[in-house]
């Protein structure tokens, strides 16, 4: 609890919690940070399946992320029933997410792709870098960066909201 409430909770979703949705967590941590909104938050980020449960990000996920500036840390994890009462927002990475989470019972309004918030993106999925090469985890932080400045806005105008909530 912060000042007596519970912080805002995102979790972002990929397929297996190793490529996309850590990335994104480790990104959106630092814009969270410089944007002031960080003690606010709760960062996580989640499987829609349990293949990797346990494991570390991909290698060449912490590569592309230090090598962009970022920490590169995390535990693979499979979504879990507690996240969908306790989670304020799901930022997915893929289209097929945004169907697993809503199957799973999430509000329609707390579910969102993260591209949603790249105003120069040309489709809406960040594209599953796994099965290819170094320059796939580098695009994928590119597109993941192009999308972070318009997902802190968002989140701090819903941290405003419960400001103003709380009145």
């Amino acid at each position: 609890m912060i000042n007596g409430r519970a912080p805002f909770q995102i979790v972002f979703v990929c397929t297996g919690n190793i490529c996309r949705s850590p990335a994104a967590e480790n990104i959106f941590r630092e814009y969270a940070r410089r944007a002031g909104i960080l003690p606010r938050v709760k960062i996580d980020s989640a499987g829609t399946g349990d293949w990797h449960e346990g494991a570390s990000p991909d290698p060449r996920t912490v590569t592309a992320l230090r090598d962009a500036g970022y920490e590169a840390v995390g535990t693979a994890r499979s979504l879990r029933d507690r996240d969908f009462l306790e989670c304020d927002l799901f930022v997915c990475m893929d289209r097929s997410h945004v169907m697993a989470v809503l199957s799973r019972g999430a509000l329609p309004n707390r579910v969102l792709l993260v591209r949603e918030f790249d105003a120069r993106r040309s489709h809406e999925d960040v594209p599953d870098p796994y099965y290819g090469g170094q320059s796939g985890f580098v695009e994928m932080v590119d597109m993941l960066e192009a999308a972070m400045d318009g997902l802190v806005l968002h989140v701090g105008s819903a941290l405003e909201g419960r400001n103003h909530r709380a009145i």
